[in-house]
This record gives structure tokens, C-alpha cells and sequence, in this order.
């Protein structure tokens, strides 16, 4: 009796895990059937919408003020992003400052338009570069920095790779303000003004007016034509005459007693302040061992040819590039030409268009139209790792185009069409069994374009080239075309 209950409850066991196999695989099969629905509802009823999510739209200004503005434009996270990164564009009026902060994420400088000297603090020392248009330069997350638009009666652009890896999640990134008062409110405003008048040793009416007086916001005029701040009285002084005034306000007393007491005084105010304007002779500042800028536009292309030309920088060639994992292209077309369509196997590729206009595709890994969009300047866009693209320039004048990538090494891109193209290099008795033809026929098709990485079209080429090129195009390039043809254009205002 006692083995006939054991054998009926092993059984009823055994059925309802049965039972509960059978449920499982029945959701999975829904859950299967759920996914293939919405692909398919995505491809007819979301195309749009999937194709926008390459041109980054998501643009939010974080600073606005009279003399200048920040706008930040959110890169894309998710499955398909090896490393999500924000594109930022600096504008500042002539005599401007952008007061001395620190945030959470690194930036890459280019300078697009004026002349800037940028100070950061370096190895707990200052170093202040002078910036001009094409000068790339790179502040270190959590390192304090300012920046001036030293041109004269010219605005100041610049773009910025934000790199959000290191950062606190709140937001696009998070700025300390050193400076500031009631606009921005400076991170010292947090601490008692008894502690502040402990630790500055100065009165607590001082601690009172100092934190209360800046009301223009983190961008501030420095000249004599608007009100002047803290920051223009201090920028007008003599540089002798800087420090010692600097010395009377916030000056310690005495050196800190413990090492909580050291670690408040490596990060208070009068530490940056005191290096922001340090005197120093010529002599030190030429000798200390710093990152320097690195121009794009004194660089000799590393590819160049009659339609245009491309420069890739990596850690390389710059080695702060090494420290944020990022590099650095710039590319400039002719009218009517194309970057072949390749494939970057190493890094998502982020661009902004400087100047003209054109059109970029981009293709799904099945083969189907990820992009085809036109843009022109100001437009942003990035392409996913492994994705294929290409750029074309409008028929109406010269495309240039600049960006970052998320990897330092040499990107090294696999080109799909063009003399150096993988259809050269792989054997065709192979490749024409993949595509379905004969030997000849895929050897006269791949072989067919002369010139390499940046491609001529029929609007660009010479008359007797164009001439072939159209016949080329009435006997197959079609197929050509729609396989590997995928353009793609990035832009910034």
C-alpha cells in the first residue's frame, strides 16, 4: 500500500512538471510570435521612425545666457552601442568667460570657429593653452577648467565629445561650478558660511558677498561694455596684482592639521582660484611636461585624391586620446563625390556636419535601408559598429564632415566598393558562387572602379570618365548601387 502512494505521488509529480515544461514552451512559442509581430508591424508602419534614430535629435540647451550657450545633443544607448557618447556645442560671444568648473565626464575641444585660451589644472597645476580654429584639446573628467574667447570681435564655436562612462547618471553630465552666487550657485554655497570663514580665514560678511554677487550665469562678459563681474575685475588686474589680491580674499593662515583638513584644501576654492591666476614666468610654463593641442587642419590627409580627402587622428598620433579611448576624423568631399560604402569594425562612429550638404544611407545587417536621409549643416548623426554607410556630397559645392569614434586605435574601415575594396581581395571563384554568377562577370563588376576610399559619381567625374561611368551604369551598376550604395551625412550649426 505504502509503494502504491509513493508511485502515485512520483506520478502526479511527474505530470505536473510535465504540465508546467509544456506551459513554458507555450509562452516562449507567444513571446516568439509577439517579436516576429512587432518586427513585422516596424518594418511597414515604423520605417520612419527607426530612420530618425540615426540622426541624433535630442537637443537640450544646459547653459543660456547673454553672453553664450551650451547646447548638448544626447547620443543613443542600448544593445547596438558599444559606447554612448553626447556631442556638445560650445557658442560664446567676443570677451567672454566660461567660469572655472568641473564635470563628470571627459570632452574632447575641437574648435570650430574663433580663438580661445582654455585653463585646466594639470598634476594639481595650471596649464592654459591658446586655442585656434581646427586645434583639438582634451579635459580629463573631474578636472577644473575654464575657458575665454580671446578673438577679437569674433564668436567662439566649438564642438565637444562628451563621454558619459565616468559619469554620476544624472543627465547628458553634471557641472561643478567653483565659481558662481545666486547664477550658478557655486559648490561651496553648500557649506555653513561659518565653515567657509574658517577655512578661508576671512569674515563671514566676505564669505556673504562673495557667494552672493555673480547673478550672469555660468557664461560671463569680461569686458568694460557690460557689468562687471568678479571675473572681469580679476581678468583686468596685472598679473602680479591678481595673485596678491587673490592672497588678501583667500589666503589660509595656516597649513591643515589632519588629513581630512588636507583633502578639503586640495579642493577648495582658493586652491583653483590661486592657480587660475598664479604668476609664472615664461621659463615654467614652457617646461612642464603637459598635453598640448593638436591642429586637424596642419595635418597632411592621410588619404587624398582629385575628389577630396579624410584625416584620422588616434592616440597615436595624440596621446591624451589614449586616456579617453576616443579618436578624431575629418573629411572633406568635392562636389558629387562619395566615401565609399565600408564598414568600421572597431568603433561607433559619431559626425556633425561643418559645412554643405549631401546624403547618407545606412543598412540593417539583413540587408535592408537602416537611413536615406539628406542633411546638411548642423545635423548630427552616428552609425552603429559593424553597420554598413557611406557619404555623399551634394551636386551644390564641397561636403566636410567631422566626428569621433569610440575607440584610440586605428579604426582601420573595411571599404565595400573602390580599388581597395574586400570584393577585390576575396578570391572570385568564391565570390561568384555567392553571388550567383559567373567569374568574369564578378570580376568585371568589382573591378570596373579605378579609384579608391573617395569615389567620383557622374556629377563629379571628367566628361570622358562620366561618359563610362553612365555606360557602366546602363548595363548593371544598378545592382551595384543598391547593394553597397548607403550614404551617409552628419551636420552642426
Amino acid at each position: 500500500m505504502r509503494n502504491l502512494v509513493t508511485f502515485l505521488l512520483l506520478a502526479l509529480v511527474f505530470c505536473h512538471g510535465l504540465t508546467m515544461v509544456m506551459g513554458y514552451r507555450e509562452e516562449d512559442e507567444d513571446w516568439r510570435r509577439e517579436r516576429e509581430e512587432e518586427e513585422e508591424e516596424g518594418r511597414a508602419g515604423r520605417g520612419e521612425r527607426r530612420q530618425d534614430w540615426f540622426l541624433l535629435q535630442d537637443s537640450k540647451h544646459v547653459v543660456k545666457t547673454d553672453a553664450g550657450d551650451v547646447r548638448v545633443i544626447r547620443g543613443i544607448g542600448g544593445r547596438v552601442i558599444d559606447r554612448p557618447l553626447h556631442i556638445g556645442l560650445i557658442t560664446m560671444e567676443p570677451k567672454t568667460l566660461f567660469i572655472p568648473q568641473y564635470i563628470d565626464s571627459s570632452m574632447i575641444l575641437f574648435v570650430r570657429r574663433g580663438e580661445a585660451r582654455v585653463g585646466c589644472i594639470y598634476k594639481d597645476e595650471l596649464v592654459e593653452r591658446r586655442l585656434k580654429i581646427g586645434d583639438i584639446y582634451r579635459i580629463p573628467a573631474g578636472s577644473a577648467f575654464y575657458l575665454i574667447n580671446t578673438g577679437e570681435g569674433q564668436k567662439l564655436h566649438v564642438i565637444s565629445s562628451i563621454d558619459p562612462s565616468e559619469s554620476l547618471g544624472l543627465g547628458a553630465f553634471q557641472s561643478f561650478y567653483i565659481g558662481g552666487g545666486t547664477y550658478p550657485t557655486s559648490i561651496l554655497s553648500g557649506f555653513g558660511h561659518e565653515t567657509l570663514s574658517n577655512a578661508f580665514n576671512v569674515t563671514s560678511e566676505e564669505v556673504e558677498e562673495i557667494l552672493s554677487t555673480q547673478n550672469e550665469g555660468p557664461i560671463v562678459f569680461i569686458s568694460d561694455s557690460h557689468s562687471p563681474s568678479m571675473w572681469a575685475k580679476f581678468l583686468q588686474l596685472k598679473e602680479k596684482e591678481r595673485l596678491e589680491h587673490l592672497k588678501r580674499m583667500v589666503e589660509f593662515q595656516q597649513e591643515p592639521q589632519d588629513q581630512e583638513q588636507e583633502v578639503e584644501e586640495e579642493w577648495s576654492w582658493r586652491k583653483l582660484l590661486k592657480s587660475v591666476f598664479r604668476t609664472q614666468n615664461k621659463k615654467e610654463r614652457g617646461t612642464r611636461k603637459s598635453p598640448d593641442s593638436y591642429n586637424l587642419y596642419d595635418r597632411r590627409p592621410d588619404f587624398q585624391n582629385n575628389y577630396g580627402w579624410s584625416i584620422a587622428l588616434d592616440h597615436s598620433d595624440y596621446t591624451p586620446l589614449k586616456h579617453s579611448g576616443i579618436g578624431v576624423y575629418l573629411v572633406n568631399l568635392t562636389a558629387g563625390s562619395m566615401m565609399a560604402p565600408h564598414v568600421n569594425p572597431t568603433a561607433t562612429e559619431y559626425g556633425i556636419v561643418l559645412r554643405g550638404s549631401g546624403r547618407i544611407q545606412i543598412v540593417y545587417p539583413n540587408g535592408t535601408s537602416a537611413l536615406n536621409a539628406k542633411v546638411r549643416e548642423g545635423d548630427v548623426f552616428w552609425v552603429p559598429r559593424y553597420f554598413a554607410f557611406c557619404q555623399i556630397a551634394s551636386r551644390t559645392g564641397p561636403f566636410e564632415f567631422f566626428g569621433f569614434t569610440t575607440s584610440a586605435h586605428k579604426n582601420r574601415p573595411q571599404f565595400l566598393v573602390g580599388a581597395n575594396s574586400l570584393l577585390r581581395t576575396l578570391p572570385h571563384p568564391e565570390l561568384a558562387a555567392a553571388f550567383g554568377v559567373s567569374e568574369s562577370r564578378i570580376r568585371n563588376f568589382t573591378e570596373a572602379q579605378r579609384e579608391a576610399v573617395i569615389l567620383p559619381t557622374a556629377a563629379a567625374a571628367p566628361p570622358d570618365m562620366k561618359k563610362k561611368m553612365m555606360t557602366e551604369f546602363d548595363k548593371g551598376p544598378r545592382v551595384m548601387i543598391r547593394s553597397f550604395g548607403n550614404d551617409m551625412i552628419m551636420g552642426f550649426n
